[in-house]
């Protein structure tokens, strides 16, 4: 009997824990998919990431492999409601069709809305034509000025903000802010003062509230503040480009290019991608919380150089890999 009582305490503990773990990790993270550039290889998958924040889903880029990486990582295709495009090169967009079919051969019924320069439906409406007859859903497509700081989406959770940068083709980088939260009400004060609950509303947007024999109760005794609200940064692809800095200063996460280290300058120039130590440089000067670097040249069998590069420049970078899942 007494093991039975320990084994059933064990369980309660562990279930707590694990529903703790669930919720702290369905707040706001960052799932990444491919993490790799252009030519394909056997150790990265071409550009994606999904952006967690309390099971609303929303995709960054869709290179190929993109939707079996989702299975592997049990990401919620039925969650997926916006996909956002940095520009039109592509491994950061050849993924598109098979996942949109996908999502039609799973009985999808809610609008998918695809944010993407201009130019994104000379290249999906022929496809969905021949493709993706009949689907069940709506595919929307919501064209952005990559060249522009711009509100390009906004719902109840998040502001999503196109960030232009320096590459070959017109491409943005994408802002996520999350939404200012509801300060937390101090449910033993408002019993002990027997608040109603007409007033709680009130009382959460800042107000004192008076009892009924007219003593006037602080608001601050009876909430805590809110935790601020977060932001993430994507900024993939882009030569070394300064001027982005006022649109990130202090986010909470960057991710930010590293396609070369500083021995390929020449290279990174010309192709017009950033070095581990330029995205580095990017992350010190912006003054960021935490950088991940990402979207490795094919000619790297491994990262170290570039990590031990952009550690030089912003101590604790952090290295993409596919699978990895970054809480913010």
């Amino acid at each position: 009997m007494l093991f039975f009582t320990e084994a059933m305490r064990f369980y309660r503990i562990f279930a707590l824990l694990f529903i703790f773990t669930l919720f702290f990790m369905a707040d706001f993270n960052i799932n990444i998919l491919g993490c790799g550039s252009a030519l394909p290889t056997t150790r990265h998958l071409a550009s994606s990431q999904v952006v967690d924040l309390r099971d609303k889903l929303y995709m960054i880029d869709c290179g190929e492999g993109t939707q079996l990486q989702m299975r592997r990582m049990r990401i919620k295709f039925s969650r997926l409601t916006h996909i956002f495009i940095s520009h039109l090169h592509g491994d950061h967009c050849f993924g598109l069709p098979g996942l949109i079919s996908t999502l039609g051969m799973l009985g999808r019924n809610g609008d998918l809305v695809i944010h993407a320069p201009k130019e994104i439906e000379e290249y999906m409406l022929p496809i969905l034509k021949v493709f993706c007859k009949g689907l069940s859903y709506i595919v929307r497509f919501n064209p952005i000025d990559p060249t522009s700081y711009t509100l390009i989406m906004e719902d109840r959770s998040v502001a999503v903000y196109s960030i232009p940068l320096k590459h070959r083709i017109p491409t943005c980088g994408f802002l996520f802010a999350e939404k200012p939260k509801e300060p937390h009400i101090i449910k033993e004060m408002t019993d002990f003062y027997e608040v109603p609950v007409r007033w709680m509303k009130e009382i959460k947007q800042g107000k004192d509230y008076i009892t009924p024999e007219g003593e006037v109760i602080a608001n601050s005794r009876l909430i805590r503040p809110a935790t601020p609200p977060k932001r993430y940064a994507y900024c993939s692809d882009t030569a070394y480009y300064p001027a982005i800095i006022p649109y990130i200063e202090g986010v909470n996460l960057l991710y930010h290019e590293a396609t070369f280290t500083e021995k390929e300058l020449k290279r990174a120039k010309e192709t017009f991608h950033s070095t581990a130590a330029q995205a580095a440089a990017i992350a010190r000067d912006a003054h960021v919380k935490q950088l991940v670097i990402g979207h490795y040249s094919a000619r790297y069998d491994y990262t170290d150089e570039l990590l031990k590069e952009a550690n030089l420049i912003y101590p604790g970078t952090i290295v993409a890999t596919e699978g990895m899942v970054l809480s913010l």
